[in-house]
């Protein structure tokens, strides 16, 4: 098994309880899978919403399922800006403390007094993988990204230990953007926190 990892780019998205889900697009309602993503169980959905700041909105914004037992919206550093929402960089499910955003449905809306956050670069991996790469849970590295024309090392990357997961890094598009990130990227571990 090789050290290195793929680095995907994750977009903006929001992740919804079913509560929640149920206010924008009506009472009973299940997620429409789209596509699998790739991490086991989890997958982007056909929903859309609106995410709503205090300066404008972002339309069209991705729901990924399954459901969550909180309603969390993650955006780029720029989208929150652009929209005029303080998001926090934070790992995601930790939404102390974040940002505040109305969402809007087919069928209602959702006032979230927070929720918001720009997602803490990440790597996913399982235990075995955990033991090959020499981390742990939480621990913090420095990664290598080799980019024809714009490689970089990214530091303050959190891994995130658990057996239902599966290898792979996770930037948002702010960072991808940075290093011109082509469709396929790896990244390597070059420094162990």
């Amino acid at each position: 098994m090789a050290k290195n990892f793929i680095v995907e780019t994750s977009a903006r998205h929001v992740h919804v309880t079913q509560e929640h889900l149920e206010v924008l697009f009506g009472k009973g309602y299940e997620l429409t899978k789209k596509k699998d993503l790739s991490q086991p169980g989890q997958f982007a959905c056909e929903e859309r919403v609106t995410v709503i700041g205090p300066k404008k909105e972002l339309a069209g914004v991705s729901i990924l399922g399954p459901v969550r037992p909180e309603t969390q919206v993650e955006l780029s550093a720029t989208d929150a800006r652009s929209i005029g929402i303080a998001a926090p960089i934070k790992e995601s499910g930790d939404i102390a403390g974040s940002g505040a955003c109305k969402l809007v449905g087919p069928c209602g809306e959702v006032e979230l007094s927070e929720g918001v956050i720009v997602a803490k670069r990440h790597i996913h991996l399982t235990p075995a993988d955990a033991e090959e790469l020499g981390v742990v849970d939480k621990q913090v590295v420095w990664v290598k990204v080799a980019t024809p024309e714009r490689s970089a090392v990214l530091g303050d990357v959190v891994c995130r230990v658990s057996d239902k997961y599966a290898r792979a890094m996770h930037i948002d598009t702010d960072e991808s953007n940075a290093i011109g990130a082509p469709r396929e990227l790896y990244g390597e571990i070059v420094e162990i926190g």
